[in-house]
């Protein structure tokens, strides 16, 4: 895993009004926590753009006053207005102990249940934690889906690794692909049409065999006349 330099400074109080000026001042109150007691330092604000805002993880080293120390991010705060970054938590690490950390998820290929069937690429973890002695955290782990048809999942179990080891259940799904719901909305209103259809022609015949028996033929009214001139010529004669 990559490492972020932070360069920082001890801070001599730590109460509200300076934590304040701190931020004002575009500087990051942070704390360091480890096997001995917690050190309080700040650093510039801009310093952590790469080791905040990016799609992996790493690890970080400190630099406050001269002493180096081997960390990583353990909490960040943000202000929910502006997002500016409020305060961060590094956690001291020792390359003999395990840590647990999240690690981005890489997605990575292109299913075939998405591109030739139409399907949906739901993406169920874009974090997952895993644990590990420092040399062997992962940046990221890649969720290759390249074969996957519809139906088809990527669970933590497809994606194990000797070096660390996840705290999720084996059974805990990265990926899958699903029937695209337009898809399905679109079949739906097709078969309700049809229904429709054949529900209208079979009311059509119906109502055209009713109308046809019920109808009956009357005598003309040019046949009546004829009658009548038959008659009427008779007896004159």
């Amino acid at each position: 895993m990559k490492s972020v330099t932070i360069n920082g400074s001890k801070r001599e109080s730590v109460g509200k009004k300076a934590t304040k000026a701190l931020r004002n001042a575009e500087m990051v109150p942070c704390v360091l926590y480890g096997e001995n007691d917690p050190i309080h330092f700040s650093a510039k604000e801009i310093d952590f753009k790469k080791l905040v805002y990016t799609p992996h993880a790493h690890t970080v080293k400190i630099n406050i006053d001269g002493n180096s120390f081997d960390a990583i991010l353990q909490d960040i705060q943000f202000h929910p207005v502006s997002d500016r970054i409020l305060h961060i938590d590094f956690y001291e690490l020792n390359e003999t102990k395990e840590v647990s950390i999240n690690i981005p998820v890489i997605i990575e290929g292109t299913a075939p249940g998405v591109s030739i069937s139409g399907g949906e690429l739901i993406i169920n973890k874009r974090k997952l934690k895993v644990k590990a002695l420092p040399k062997n955290l992962p940046e990221v782990i890649i969720a290759e889906i390249s074969k996957l048809e519809i139906g088809q999942k990527i669970y933590t179990s497809d994606v194990e690794n000797d070096d660390y080891k996840f705290l999720h259940s084996d059974s805990t799904v990265i990926c899958q692909v699903k029937t695209a719901r337009a898809a399905i909305l679109e079949e739906e209103i097709e078969d309700e049409a049809a229904e429709g259809e054949e529900v209208a022609e079979g009311t059509e015949g119906k109502e055209g065999t009713e109308k046809t028996e019920g109808k009956k033929e009357k005598p003309s009214e040019s046949g009546k006349d004829s009658s009548k001139s038959s008659e009427a010529q008779e007896s004159k004669k």
